[in-house]
This record gives structure tokens, C-alpha cells and sequence, in this order.
């Protein structure tokens, strides 16, 4: 178990690793929870966070964490906040600011806000946040030390300060003009260093408590609404992807090389490449507007497919393949994902699809070739007659005709899955598959018969 959470003045990291597994980070600004998602940590917990300095953490990248099954937990401060704001879509809220946030008791960003040092010392505070003074406040009211009028008095004194300000010495300076009087006020001064509430950290506590409850019975959070993919989120993410990349790819060098070695290999190569990782790269940008879900059965599929062409047969071929290729198991993952979302879109997009494989097709020259066959293949077709050119009861059957092709054709074995083999070809159904192999081996028989008339050798036409 893994938490990755975010945390400044509020704990020292220390104590959070006492107390759970966790990958203790410094508080969140933009892009962090969405870097902390990637990692598939098995939840998030978001204590606190800059708002000054840099950006804040978006509410956009916690529910990407969300949509990607990965329980967010907020409490004390940001985290307080930014479960206040998105509870409704499936963040956790705990503690009494968060619940206060919730309920509209509070409003004001700058209740939670204070000022603390670099993280060299531990994000050290020096400032008080207004929550805490309320609950001592109040702690103190209800002990007998400060009379509800006291209480109010100071609250308003409190509220008045900027937050950098606020501090107890500062808020005693203060209390005078505000009407408390000098024997409450010692009263308080005498009490505040055994009753003073910390209740940042009380709700920073019950947080990770929560996070341990909630993760030792896991469960996929539930999500009844769809994350939009826009173009501002793709704004903000695809820099930190990109990024993330550099970090963590020790071998970047390495990669650079094979994409030289790839440009020496000459023109044709590397624009059949290029224009596969080009139909990749407007995939991940344009069409995650609808974000096809890769689901566990499209995935098998997807490696499913890759064993067979690659010929990795057992699961030492598999890994041994992943070590070649500069893969991983979560890198393997992300690869798979991409090509089910590339597939799906391709199917989706069929008949607009077939005017640019045409394009494609005379930028390449092969046009011409292909054009010239279709033409000699359709007066063949209809030299045989007008009768339905479905698989007849009589001639060979689709099994047949798959044999014939595979063995025959293109002298290769044929595959285990041909439902997949046919969509992969842009056949809708496996059954139109079939209907093109019966009308190829009439083709075929057609000219194979009006060879055989002139000469004793097969025909040897490029298909």
C-alpha cells in the first residue's frame, strides 16, 4: 500500500510516515496530483497546497485522479478546500474545516492560509491560520477562560489581521481595542499553551486514518459522470507528460540514437513511421474528447495481438521482448492503451477513413497498382454472371477459403484470432472478410484458368 500525499506546515512528513506507507510530497500546486495519477499510487491524500507562488492544485487534474479509479482525500487546508468545492464528484472530505467549507459555515480561502518557511526547515509556520484560532477560541470559551463576548471580540480581531500577520502575541496586542478586557485576557494568555487547538492537524490525523480505513477494503471509486477531455486540460498535461518522460527515461540518449539510425535508414522507412506516430500523437490530442475507456478485455486483446505478430510465444519471449524494446510492465500498459484508443477510433471513424487511405495511396504510388487489380478483378466478377457473390453452399467453405488464403496467398500461418485479424483489415464484420476471400479466389481461378489456356505456369500477378 502507497499513499502519495501532500503535506507542508500542517505535519512534518516524518509523522505521516509513522503512521502509513506513503510518499510524503510538498504541498500541491498545478500538475502535481495529476503526476501523482501516472504513478498509480493506490490513493492521494491533499493536506496542503501553495496558492501563492504558483499555481494552485486544479480541480480538473483530482477528477482525472478520479476517472482513473484513484480514492482523493482532502483535509486542514487546500485539501479542505478542494473537497469542499468537488465532494459531490466522489473527493473525500475530512475533519471539521472541510465540513465547515462544506456547509457554508466558512467561505474565505484566507481561514486556512498561513505563512511558513522553505522546505530546508520542514515548511516551519509562521503565521497562525484563522481556523486554528477559532477552535482555540472556542475551546477557551467553553473551559470558562473567555466569555461568548470575549470570544466573538477576538475573532474579530483575529479576522481583521492579514493572514501573514496573524498570530496569538499579535492578536493579545489587538485584543484591548477590540473591547476584551485585561483580566480575560491573561486568563486566556495563562491557558493557551496546555488548550491551544491545532485543528489543522487534528483533521490532517483523521485524514490518514481515513486513507488507512478506506484503502484496507479497496474498492474502485464510484464515478457516474465522464471526464471531459478539453483543449485547456490538454494544455496543462501534455508539457508534463513530456516532461515526465525526460525525468524518468534514463535512456534518453539511447532512444535519440535509434531515431537517428531510423533517418539514415532513408525516406521510405521513416515516413511509413512517422505517419503511424502522427495518426498516434492526433489521437492522444483530438479525439480524448470522447476518451474511448481501454477496459481489461481490450487490453488482453490488444497483447493478445502483439504476441501473435511479434511471435512472443511464452512469457520469457514476452519479457525478453519488453527488455529489447525499452519496456516495462506499466510502459507495456500505457503502449497497449494507445493502441486500443487508436483502433477504436479507427473503427469509428471508417467511412471518413476511406477517402484518406486513397490520398495516402497516390502519395505513395501504389495508387495506380491497386486501382488497375480492382478493375481487372471486377470484370472477371461480373464475367461469371450477375448471381449473388455470397459464399455459396456448394463451393468452398469460409474455413476453405481462409486456408487457401493464408497458406496459398500469403504463405503465412493464420491467425489464432480472426474476428481481431479482419477489424484490424477494416472489414466491419468477419463475415465481409469472408465474402472478399470468395471473390479473390474466383479472381484467382479466373486467371489462373485463362493462363493455364496459353501456358503450362501458373499465373504470378502482384497482389
Amino acid at each position: 500500500m502507497s499513499f502519495c500525499i501532500f503535506v507542508g506546515p500542517t505535519l512534518r512528513q516524518e509523522e505521516i510516515r509513522r503512521i502509513c506507507d506513503a510518499d510524503c510530497r510538498p504541498p500541491a500546486s498545478q500538475g502535481d496530483v495529476y503526476q501523482a495519477s501516472r504513478r498509480r499510487v493506490t490513493a492521494i491524500g491533499i493536506i496542503d497546497g501553495f496558492f501563492s507562488g504558483s499555481p494552485s492544485v486544479w480541480h480538473k487534474e483530482i477528477l482525472w485522479a478520479l476517472s482513473q479509479g484513484i480514492p482523493v482525500f482532502g483535509s486542514a487546508s487546500m485539501g479542505a478546500l478542494r473537497a469542499a468545492e468537488l465532494h459531490r464528484f466522489g473527493v473525500r472530505g475530512v475533519g471539521r474545516i472541510f465540513e465547515a467549507f462544506r456547509d457554508g459555515t466558512l467561505e474565505d480561502d484566507d481561514e486556512v492560509a498561513v505563512v511558513h518557511g522553505p522546505a530546508e526547515l520542514g515548511f516551519l509556520p509562521v503565521s497562525e491560520p484563522m481556523v486554528n484560532i477559532r477552535a482555540t477560541l472556542a475551546r477557551a470559551e467553553a473551559d470558562g477562560v473567555l466569555s461568548a463576548a470575549g470570544r466573538r471580540s477576538l475573532e474579530s480581531v483575529g479576522k481583521s489581521l492579514f493572514y501573514p500577520h496573524r498570530s496569538w502575541p499579535a492578536l493579545a496586542e489587538r485584543a484591548p481595542a477590540g473591547g476584551v478586557g485585561d483580566a480575560e485576557l491573561e486568563a486566556l494568555l495563562r491557558w493557551l499553551p496546555q488548550g491551544r487547538v491545532d485543528q489543522k492537524r487534528e483533521d490532517a490525523l483523521a485524514m490518514l486514518a481515513a486513507m488507512q480505513e478506506t484503502t484496507a477494503r479497496p474498492a474502485t471509486p464510484i464515478v457516474d459522470w465522464r471526464f471531459e477531455w478539453t483543449h485547456f486540460w490538454s494544455e496543462m498535461v501534455e508539457p508534463l507528460a513530456r516532461d515526465a518522460g525526460a525525468r524518468d527515461d534514463s535512456g534518453i540518449e539511447r532512444q535519440r540514437g535509434i531515431l537517428e539510425e531510423l533517418r539514415l535508414e532513408g525516406g521510405g522507412l521513416y515516413g511509413r513511421i512517422r505517419s503511424g506516430a502522427l495518426l498516434r500523437l492526433l489521437a492522444e490530442r483530438v479525439d480524448r474528447a470522447r476518451e474511448p475507456e481501454a477496459g481489461p478485455q481490450a487490453i488482453l486483446a490488444a497483447l493478445s495481438a502483439l504476441r501473435q505478430a511479434r511471435e512472443l510465444l511464452t512469457r520469457s519471449d514476452l519479457d525478453s521482448w519488453l527488455a529489447r524494446n525499452g519496456l516495462d510492465e506499466k510502459s507495456l500498459e500505457r503502449l497497449l492503451r494507445s493502441q486500443v484508443r487508436l483502433e477504436e477510433i479507427a473503427r469509428s471513424s471508417a467511412p471518413a477513413l476511406e477517402r484518406y487511405l486513397l490520398d495516402e495511396l497516390r502519395l505513395s504510388g501504389d495508387y495506380e497498382r491497386l486501382a488497375a487489380r480492382a478493375e481487372r478483378k471486377h470484370r472477371a466478377l461480373l464475367a461469371r454472371g450477375p448471381a449473388d457473390l455470397g459464399i455459396p453452399a456448394q463451393g468452398p467453405s469460409a474455413f476453405e477459403l481462409r486456408v487457401w488464403h493464408f497458406s496459398q496467398r500469403l504463405r503465412q500461418p493464420m491467425p489464432d484470432d480472426m474476428k481481431l485479424f479482419a477489424r484490424e483489415l477494416g472489414f466491419e464484420k468477419l463475415a465481409d472478410f469472408d465474402s472478399a476471400l470468395f471473390r479473390e479466389w474466383i479472381y484467382f481461378r479466373a486467371i489462373t484458368q485463362k493462363s493455364l489456356g496459353k501456358t503450362t505456369e501458373a499465373p504470378r500477378e502482384k497482389l
